[in-house]
């Protein structure tokens, strides 16, 4: 196998090629149904594994234990372009379709999802510009982030306001060419350590307006006077992703920092899940996918009653049960990162793809702590902290319950249609 370094050399060169696609739709459309991957695609698959396998998975189980910000990790990263994937050519970036990008997080989730969702998260803080965004503003915003290795964060749910985004309080009041912004925010992913926040805020002032055109998206610069960066959040898994509260107290941001314009920000801020929630899916494939690795390599190990476990059925069935669920939610997430990237909207697979894959990790990680029987209980065995991790997957960007309210609501609209 190529060295880390030779990989990043490669994979430098595909960076020169900006004006070139990873692989177009008209190709794909000729093809018909395919499922090999292009030697492009390999090429950051195989650089995401190897810098997962060599420079994430050692030092995992430390930025577990002291939940540190994995700054070096991240710094790396950067280093090789495996972050901030999605910003687009005219800013200098990849300008990655989102099913490349899921065959990087997949990789890089499987050494660890607190890391990878640090990374991750820049994307989500970054999408409402994409989609959104002017020129300026993503020459500002996007470019500064291949600088240097910066973050950012989707700045949305609030104490009170999580799966019901249209029910958040923060308000945002005009002041001639201002907004002054009010509110609290809360379970920011990368909150402690934005250079910049994608915020969301109530303009409209009749209670009655509906969320289509009651809300303003925003962007909020970090070192704005009035906001106030919380505690780091001790959280039950996914340690190394800082997750924190954001208060606002009268923070002015100028007209200039709306995206679109007033009374859009509700849609960019749903809109920005289709493109985000593939690559969450991706992240929980990763974990599944490294906790069946673990439970297969430790069957093969351990005996009980003169023979290997994987040998008794019992075990043996847990397995294939694993595979089942990993290969499916792939398949499930590379669907609804392929529909986005045809420029059709993808929300019935996307929240799929985020369900399934959710169920399957957490799934995946009780059964191989079952494999690992009293060992799998312990921290010095790796999957009682893929248990851990993976419960989130069932809870941010969209409860598995709130999935199932979108699948349904689009499987009913398009039967009555």
């Amino acid at each position: 196998m190529s060295s880390l370094k030779q990989l990043s050399q490669k994979f430098g060169h595909l960076l020169r090629q900006i004006p070139r696609r990873h692989y177009t739709a008209a190709a794909q459309a000729s093809a018909g149904v395919n499922f090999e991957l292009s030697d492009e695609q390999k090429e950051y698959q195989e650089l995401a594994r190897k810098f997962s396998r060599e420079e994430i998975i050692p030092v995992a189980p430390h930025y577990d234990k002291t939940g540190e910000y994995p700054w070096d990790i991240i710094k790396k990263a950067h280093s090789l372009g495996l972050i901030n994937m999605h910003i687009p050519k005219e800013q200098g970036g990849l300008d990655l379709g989102i099913f490349d990008t899921c065959l990087v997080t997949e990789e890089l989730a499987y050494g660890c999802t607190g890391i990878q969702t640090a990374i991750e998260a820049n994307s989500l803080g970054q999408m409402p510009v994409i989609i959104a965004g002017n020129k300026a503003q993503k020459d500002k915003y996007l470019g500064r982030m291949l600088e240097e290795p910066l973050m950012c964060a989707y700045c949305v749910t609030e104490p009170g306001a999580g799966s019901d985004v249209a029910g958040i309080k923060t308000k945002a009041v005009k002041k001639g060419n201002e907004y002054v912004i009010n509110g609290q925010k809360m379970w920011i992913t990368n909150g402690g350590h934005a250079n910049w926040y994608f915020v969301l805020a109530r303009t409209a002032e009749d209670p009655k307006t509906s969320a289509g055109k009651a809300f303003t998206g925003f962007i909020v610069d970090r070192d704005t006077p009035g906001l106030t960066v919380g505690r780091k959040e001790w959280n039950m898994g996914q340690r190394a992703s800082d997750t924190r509260g954001i208060t606002f107290e009268d923070v002015v941001v100028p007209a200039e920092n709306v995206l679109g314009s007033e009374g859009m920000g509700f849609k960019i801020a749903m809109g920005a899940f289709d493109k985000t929630r593939p690559p969450v899916a991706a992240g929980a494939v990763g974990l599944a996918q490294r906790a069946l690795d673990e439970a297969t390599k430790y069957s093969m190990e351990r005996k009980t009653m003169g023979k290997l476990i994987c040998e008794h059925q019992a075990v043996a069935f847990i397995l294939a049960d694993m595979a089942i669920g990993v290969e499916t939610a792939r398949l499930a997430t590379q669907r609804s990162a392929w529909e986005i990237d045809q420029g059709r909207r993808n929300t019935y697979y996307a929240s799929i793809a985020k369900a399934l894959a959710g169920d399957v990790a957490n799934k995946c990680a009780t059964d191989a702590v079952q494999v690992f029987g009293g060992n799998g209980f312990n921290s010095e065995y790796p999957v009682e902290k893929l248990m851990r991790d993976a419960k989130i997957y069932q809870i941010y960007e969209g409860t598995a319950q709130i999935q199932r309210v979108i699948i349904s609501r689009e499987l009913l609209a398009k039967a009555n249609s």
